[in-house]
């Protein structure tokens, strides 16, 4: 027994170094920052990532060394195993074999409840770290995202500045990130901050995260996008809350305006695009991006489902057939009408058409229990 003992361990040992040695080798050039991120609730989530791991390995690693035990056992040249060809069941295996994967199962899910109400990004964050929370009277920085063809918009509407691919944020400050697209589904994703969140166009999400060390960190789009979606990348960097002001006030002093037209000109696909900034935006631009409505003469989606709220408009559609017709590109053929396309006299009509008793919205309803008398199937 010494023997083959013996040389069943130096097997095993010899399987470990087989199996690591490669794996460190090859995992020796990434980068761990999923693992070891700066932001408390990515830490929280790489938490349970190696607490959901450890717990399946709780099972993976037992049967993977059982089947090297039970190969080197019962093989041919071992006389001393029992053989029982009629052997069919036993009740002690099978409450093993149930009971640990029913228990860990169990476990997973409880922690991913858990996990995922406490880590929900629409959530406010409660605490700095682990250690520490937030003061009483500490207030979230607010930044607007926009995925644009192929480059990110970063807003921020409390200090009145834009930047393009540069995502500057105070070290120790609750960030409430407000996301959308511009034109396909894009994914917002600073591994080193928090998971990635989708971005789509015409509806916002948000994203609650904060940075718990200064750094720089890489930022990118982890869903593919188009032609230009391999270079969509671009810089995070965590700095003290005096360096981030002096950098918000260098761009009020040089960068340039972000209005509606310059942003249908950013709008525009690219690829490769460097590092800009604006010192001033136009205060309801992200709103617009939304609503999809920066292109003067467009009917805000907000407006249109206030319209549709009260009982839609019939026949007298004619105003909003063109206004809501939308191509990013500006390919799209408005109709001219007798009324107002301005941003203003849509809002105007849009007010007018949903207070109470008006004419207009009183023959739609006419016209529409009109057409169901003559079509009641319809």
């Amino acid at each position: 027994m010494p023997a083959p003992y013996s040389f069943s361990r130096r097997l095993i040992q010899a399987s470990r170094t087989a199996t690591v040695a490669p794996l460190a080798f090859a995992l020796s050039g990434c980068d761990w920052v999923v693992l070891n991120p700066a932001g408390d609730v990515a830490r929280q989530q790489a938490n349970l990532v190696l607490l959901s791991t450890a717990l399946m390995l709780l099972i993976i690693v037992p049967v993977m060394a059982l089947t090297v035990w039970f190969a080197w056992r019962y093989r041919a040249a071992n006389t001393a195993a029992t053989y029982d060809p009629e052997w069919h069941h036993s009740t002690k295996l099978e409450l093993v074999i149930w009971s640990a994967p029913l228990a860990i199962i169990i476990a997973l899910g409880s922690i991913t409840w858990v996990a995922t109400h406490a880590l929900d990004p629409w959530r406010p964050l409660t605490r700095l770290d682990a250690q520490h929370g937030f003061a009483a009277d500490a207030q979230p920085i607010e930044v607007q995202v926009v995925a644009l063809d192929w480059k990110w918009l970063f807003i921020y509407p409390g200090q009145n500045i834009a930047s393009v691919n540069e995502l500057v944020l105070p070290e120790g400050r609750q960030v409430r990130f407000r996301i959308t697209s511009s034109t396909v589904m894009n994914s917002f994703y600073v591994p080193a901050l928090a998971g990635q969140i989708y971005a789509m166009p015409g509806m916002e999400t948000q994203l609650h995260a904060v940075f718990n060390r200064t750094g720089s960190f890489a930022g990118l789009s982890a869903n593919f996008s188009g032609a230009g979606f391999s270079h969509m990348h671009f810089a995070a960097r965590s700095v003290t809350p005096e360096a981030f002001n002096q950098w918000a006030g260098g761009i009020r002093q040089t960068g340039a305006k972000l209005d509606r037209t310059s942003y249908l000109t950013l709008d525009r696909p690219s690829e490769h695009v460097a590092v800009s900034h604006y010192a001033t935006i136009a205060p309801d631009l992200f709103d617009a991006v939304v609503n999809l409505c920066v292109r003067p003469g467009k009917l805000c989606a907000g407006d249109m489902a206030a319209i549709d709220a009260h009982g839609g408009t019939g026949r007298t559609g004619v105003l909003n057939l063109a206004a809501l017709t939308y191509d990013k590109s500006g390919r799209e053929h408005v109709v001219p009408a007798k009324a107002d396309y301005t941003d203003a006299g849509l809002h105007k009509f849009v007010r007018a058409w949903c207070a109470d008793n008006h004419p207009l919205r009183t023959a739609a309803a006419r016209d529409a229990a009109t057409a169901f008398t003559t079509n009641p199937s319809s």
